[in-house]
């Protein structure tokens, strides 16, 4: 198993977002062909998380620090389900 880092995907906007998005599609491919199971994370949030969450043959995401940060805001439960409705959108989840 990987882990495919997203921070500068998490982190760029415009034409870079969509360059380290590529990039992050990439590295998942390459991890499959090699029958690695791969999982990605790094600052993802629920403003960016879209796009990740669709890539296909993702195992997982680490988006736990952006979970917690909003259940102090409007409690865990909803907190979970806000992120899966985002991650679900998509088609991964």
């Amino acid at each position: 198993m990987v882990e495919i880092h997203t921070g500068l995907y998490a982190n760029s906007q415009g034409k870079r977002q969509d360059e380290e998005l590529h990039r992050v599609m990439e590295a998942v491919k390459i991890a499959r062909s090699q029958g690695l199971m791969a999982n990605a994370g790094h600052g993802m949030n629920y403003f960016n998380v879209k796009h990740i969450a669709a890539i296909e043959g993702l195992r997982g995401l680490y988006i736990g620090h952006s979970i917690i940060s909003r259940a102090v805001l409007v409690g865990l439960e909803r907190a979970v389900k806000e992120m899966k409705g985002l991650m679900t959108m998509m088609g991964n989840a």
